[in-house]
């Protein structure tokens, strides 16, 4: 079970909306990430950030990913998952689990009566979940990937 190692996440803290900053603004165009487009030169709105990513602040914490297994889900070392406990882990969705005591984020898969947690990088095998401890912890809603790398 040295896979798990590298899969594990880190509990940064609560959801909590007190003390949280000023609204932001928000451009009123959409960036394409392919071919670029001229953009307006007027602001739409502004924007809560935390409101965005936080429908259920009571039910809603932030954890660290640690490790490369969900690569394929833009799901990066280091990055920040928002993380919702209130929401149902349904077959298809990201989710945080205590596997036999040891916290994972993985995919949720079911075949037929099996449930699986599948990795999104192809390097990792699923693992199946019958027979074994677990505990889910809740469902991943965002991503917050650094593009710097930490740089200032």
């Amino acid at each position: 079970m040295s896979f798990l190692l590298r899969t594990r996440v880190r509990v940064v803290g609560r959801a909590a909306s007190e003390g949280v900053g000023p609204l932001r603004p928000l451009m009123g165009c959409r960036v394409r990430a392919g071919f670029p487009s001229p953009a307006d030169d007027h602001l739409d709105a502004e924007i809560d950030l935390h409101a965005y990513v936080v429908k259920r602040p009571a039910a809603t914490y932030f954890v660290r990913a640690e490790g490369d297994s969900m690569l394929g889900d833009g799901i990066h070392h280091g990055d920040l998952l928002v993380v919702d406990r209130s929401l149902e882990p349904l077959p298809g969705r990201v989710i945080v689990i205590a596997l036999e005591g040891e916290p994972t984020v993985k995919r949720l898969e079911q075949h037929g009566a099996a449930v699986w947690l599948v990795a999104s990088n192809p390097r990792f095998a699923p693992i199946p979940l019958a027979g074994r401890e677990c505990e889910v912890w809740g469902v991943v809603t965002h991503v917050v990937h650094d593009l710097l790398g930490g740089a200032p």
